[in-house]
C-alpha cells in the first residue's frame, strides 16, 4: 500500500509540532530540567547523607519527566519514517492504533535506558558535582562509537522495517513488537550521543540540538560497508541549504 503526499503531510507534520513543542517547553526553563540541584551537603563529598540530600532536591519523577520530555524532543522527528512504514502497511482504521502500539514499545525501551543513564548521571553528580570531566569522557566514548562497525550495523539495522500483521491480535503484536525492536536498535546506535548532553554542566540544550542533528542526518545516508571510519553526515545540511536558496529565491 502506498500513502499519498498529503498522508504523508498528515504523519511528519504532527510529529514535528510535537518536537516543536517539546523544545520549546525546554527554551522556557532552559537547562534546569536537565541539571541536577546541588548544595554544600552534597558537593562535600560522597556519603549516605549526600546522597539522601541530592534526591531530596532532585526527586526521581523530576528527572524522569525531564528525561521523557528530552526524548520527545530528541528523538521524535527520527520516528517519521517507521510511523510512515506502519501507514503504508496498516488500513486506515487500524493506523492510529498501531501507531500507540509502536510508540509505546518504543518509549518503553528508551525509558528504561533512561533510567540506567539517570543513575550514571547521579551518581557522577555526586563524585563530581559540577565536573565537565564526566561529559569530556563519554564525549570521546561517543566519538569512537561513532566510528565503530557496531555502531553503523544498530543503525542500519534500524532501517529494516518489519513486516505487520494486517488484522487482529497479529497486528497489536506486531506494531508493539515493531516499536520495541526499533527502540533496542535505537538504543544501540544513539545511547553515548543521548548520554553526553545529560552529563554537561553547562549548554544542554546546545549539545541536544548538536546531537539531534547528527542523529537526523545520519539516518537519510546510504548503507556503506561496515568498517571502522569516520562517517561525515551532511545530507541533512545540503538539504537544509538548498531548501532555504530555494526559499530565497522564490521571494525575489
Amino acid at each position: 500500500m502506498t500513502i499519498s503526499g498529503q498522508e504523508r503531510a498528515r504523519i511528519y507534520i504532527p510529529i514535528l509540532l510535537i518536537s516543536a513543542i517539546a523544545w520549546m517547553m525546554l527554551l522556557v526553563n532552559p537547562g534546569s530540567i536537565m541539571t541536577l540541584t546541588h548544595c554544600p551537603v552534597t558537593d562535600s563529598g560522597t556519603s549516605l547523607a549526600s546522597f539522601q540530600m541530592l534526591l531530596a532536591m532532585n526527586p526521581p519523577s523530576s528527572i524522569t519527566a525531564g528525561w521523557a520530555l528530552m526524548l520527545v524532543a530528541m528523538m521524535s522527528a527520527t520516528l517519521i519514517a517507521p510511523i510512515g512504514h506502519i501507514f503504508e502497511r496498516s488500513f486506515k482504521r487500524r493506523r492510529a492504533r498501531s501507531v500507540i502500539l509502536f510508540v509505546v514499545g518504543y518509549a518503553a525501551i528508551w525509558m528504561t535506558a533512561g533510567s540506567i543513564f539517570l543513575a550514571v548521571k547521579l551518581a557522577l553528580s555526586l563524585l563530581a558535582p559540577q565536573s565537565y570531566l564526566p561529559a569530556v569522557v563519554v564525549g570521546l566514548i561517543a566519538f569512537v562509537w561513532q566510528c565503530s562497525p557496531i555502531k553503523q550495523r544498530c543503525l542500519y539495522r534500524g532501517h529494516n522495517h518489519s513486516e505487520l500483521a494486517a488484522f487482529g491480535i497479529a497486528a497489536d503484536r506486531d506494531a508493539l513488537r515493531f516499536g520495541i525492536t526499533h527502540g533496542l536498535w535505537c538504543v544501540g546506535s544513539c545511547w553515548a550521543l543521548m548520554l553526553f548532553p545529560m552529563l554537561l554542566a553547562q549548554g544542554h540544550l546546545a549539545a541536544m540540538a548538536a546531537v539531534t542533528f547528527l542523529m537526523i542526518s545520519e539516518r537519510l545516508e546510504q548503507p556503506q560497508p561496515l568498517s571502522w571510519t569516520l562517517r561525515i553526515r551532511g545530507k541533512l545540511m545540503r538539504i537544509v541549504i538548498a531548501q532555504t536558496w530555494i526559499r530565497l529565491h522564490q521571494l525575489r
